[in-house]
C-alpha cells in the first residue's frame, strides 16, 4: 500500500470523496474504453452519461468515498504511479478558495473572513464549510473549488473553518469560464440577502438550511438526487411561505438544481424536480431559468 492510498483511505473514513492525481498533478486520464466521452461519460458529471467504468476516469467526477473503489484493483495502477492525493470539496460539503500567488494571499488576508487555511506551492487554500458553484478565474490568481471540482489534500490547515460568506459566493458571478460557447450553461447566482430583500429570515438561517440540503442532494452520487431535490425544495419553499416576498427563491431554486446535476441528474428532470418541491410547498412557482 502506497503513502498516498494510506491517506486517501484515511480520508474515506472521514467521508470525503478521493481520486488520485498524476506527478503533473492533474487527474489520471479516461482509459481506453472512455477516451473522448465514448463510454457516454460519467453519471454524476455536467451532462449525465452511463460510464460504469470502475477505473479512476473523468477526472473529479470518478472521485469516491467507497472503501470498495478506492482500494479496489481496477484503481491500484493509478495509485502505483499517483504523485498527489485529490478530493471532491463539493462531495464533503466545503468550498476551497485556491489562492495561486502572495498578491491573492493579500487580497484575501484584506478581504475575507478569516477560515481554516492550508499552505500550498505558491500560495494558500482557504477552506469554508459550504458548497457552490465553482468558477476558475474569479480574480487574478484565485479560483473557486467546490462543485464539479476537484483539489489537491495538502493537509488538514490551521485555524477554524467558518459557514462560506457572500463575499465568497459572489464571486462567480460575472465570470465566464474559460472555453465556454454560447451554448454552454452559465453559471448559476448563488443566494444572497440582496435578491431576498422581502424574506423575514436571516441570511444565516437561509444558508444554513440550504447547505444542509445541498449536502443531501449531493450525498446521493448513485441513485435519489433528483427525490432529494425535490424533497429540498418542497421543505425550503414552506419556510417562505410567510414571507412577504420577494425571498430569491429563483437563486434558492439554482443552487439545487446545481447540485442535483452535480451528480448525475439530467437537469430538465432537476428543474421539474425543484419546481414541483416548490409548488407543493405552496410559494410562487420560481422561473423554470433558476437564475
Amino acid at each position: 500500500m502506497t503513502e498516498h492510498l494510506r491517506k486517501a483511505l484515511e480520508l474515506v473514513s472521514l467521508g470525503v470523496p478521493v481520486l488520485p492525481l498524476r506527478e503533473g498533478k492533474g487527474p489520471f486520464g479516461n482509459c481506453s474504453a472512455c477516451a473522448k466521452n465514448a463510454c457516454g461519460g460519467r453519471p454524476n458529471m455536467k451532462s449525465a452519461g452511463t460510464c460504469a467504468c470502475p477505473r479512476p476516469c473523468h477526472g473529479w467526477a470518478a472521485a469516491s468515498n467507497s472503501v470498495d473503489v478506492v482500494k479496489s484493483a481496477a484503481w491500484a495502477a493509478a495509485w502505483l504511479k499517483a504523485g498527489a492525493v485529490a478530493y471532491h470539496p463539493g462531495g464533503a460539503g466545503v468550498t476551497v478558495v485556491d489562492l495561486d500567488n502572495v498578491d491573492a494571499v493579500a487580497w484575501a488576508r484584506e478581504t475575507l473572513p478569516a477560515t481554516r487555511t492550508v499552505k500550498t506551492t505558491r500560495g494558500e487554500h482557504w477552506i469554508y464549510l459550504g458548497t457552490m458553484q465553482s468558477a476558475n478565474g474569479v480574480r487574478p490568481g484565485v479560483d473557486v473549488k467546490s462543485l464539479m471540482a476537484y483539489a489537491r489534500w495538502l493537509g488538514r490547515g490551521k485555524g477554524e473553518m467558518v459557514r462560506l460568506p457572500e463575499v465568497v459566493t459572489s464571486l462567480p458571478r460575472y465570470v465566464v469560464p474559460a472555453g465556454m460557447v454560447a451554448s454552454s450553461p452559465v453559471p448559476r447566482a448563488s443566494w444572497t440577502r440582496a435578491v431576498a430583500s422581502g424574506c423575514r429570515h436571516t441570511e444565516r438561517y437561509v444558508r444554513t438550511g440550504l447547505d444542509k440540503g445541498v449536502s443531501m442532494v449531493t450525498g446521493h452520487r448513485e441513485q435519489g438526487a433528483a427525490s432529494q431535490a425535490f424533497g429540498v425544495a418542497r421543505f425550503l419553499g414552506s419556510l417562505h411561505q410567510e414571507c412577504p416576498g420577494p425571498c430569491g427563491l429563483e437563486t434558492l431554486g439554482g443552487e439545487i438544481v446545481a447540485a442535483a446535476v452535480s451528480v448525475g441528474v439530467p437537469e430538465p428532470y432537476a428543474i421539474r424536480a425543484v419546481e414541483r418541491g416548490f409548488s407543493e410547498a405552496g410559494v410562487p412557482m420560481p422561473s423554470t431559468q433558476m437564475a
